[in-house]
């Protein structure tokens, strides 16, 4: 069921998602050689915490029978698409940095994301970069009311293999609010189904996935990690977003 929220429920719902959008400022600020995802992931707990708010992402059943996951953060470094557990791996110059985090406060919860380049990237990478962020924001301008799913979805599409690149199909977005995964689903690509009609006040998490190589993937052995089947770079961006009478809406905007 898709449920429409109230302005003070909005309200609300971007109190969380400030908080949400204050944790990526801070692993854009630590994203650097040397560091490792685990000591991201406690930096990104304590900040969650202090604010008074609940971690979304720890502890969430796996879909796949593995271990609950572990994490507050989804690290997923370089290949790897979504879903990567924080550890010991240091980051090196070179790679890339996607990083998924949620928070739920009084009830409401926030979800958004961010690839960050670690020191000096390949030019590849930073089109890369560029283009998912681009994906992103011509998905959220169809984002209006009276349109459909499917125009989101043709908007990302578009502009991802316009520019060379693809959009992963097997995971997706979807609308949020006191569960962090709602209806409806948000794909990032053009299937036989327009979706529902976009209304104001749904919220939405649109995250568009993008390869540089095939938009095909497989789940790593510790059955959360999720990579490209071709060892090329992906990148992710994402936002909480409420569609509105004038225009889209960013509830977990930072920039």
């Amino acid at each position: 069921m898709i449920t429409i929220k109230s302005q003070r429920e909005l309200d609300s719902m971007k109190r969380a998602g400030d908080i949400v959008a204050r944790v990526l400022l801070l692993m854009q600020e630590m994203v650097v050689p040397g560091v490792t995802t685990l000591e991201l992931d406690r930096a990104a707990a304590e900040l969650i915490r202090r604010s008074g708010a609940i971690p979304s992402f720890l502890g969430v059943p796996c879909a796949y029978g593995g271990i609950a996951f572990p994490g507050v953060i989804c690290a997923s470094l370089n290949e790897e698409v979504i879903h990567g557990i924080p550890g010991t791996r240091v980051l090196k110059e070179g790679d890339i940095l996607s990083v998924d985090t949620g928070a739920i406060l009084d009830g409401w919860h926030g979800d958004a994301a961010r690839t960050f380049p670690v020191g000096k990237v390949s030019q590849e990478a930073i089109r890369l970069l560029e283009v998912t962020k681009d994906s992103f924001e011509a998905g959220i301008a169809a984002a209006i009311p009276g349109n459909r799913v499917r125009d989101i979805s043709e908007a990302v599409q578009q502009l991802v293999e316009k520019n060379g690149f693809s959009v992963v199909r097997d995971f997706v977005g979807h609308g949020i609010g006191t569960e962090m995964h709602e209806e409806p689903q948000i794909p990032n690509y053009v299937g036989r189904e327009r979706g529902p009609r976009l209304a104001e006040g749904m919220t939405l998490a649109i995250e568009p996935m993008v390869n540089v190589g095939t938009w095909k993937v497989n789940v790593l052995q510790d059955k959360w990690t999720v990579v490209t089947v071709d060892g090329k770079f992906s990148a992710h961006y994402e936002n909480t977003i409420a569609v509105t009478a004038n225009g889209p809406l960013i509830l977990t905007q930072c920039w």
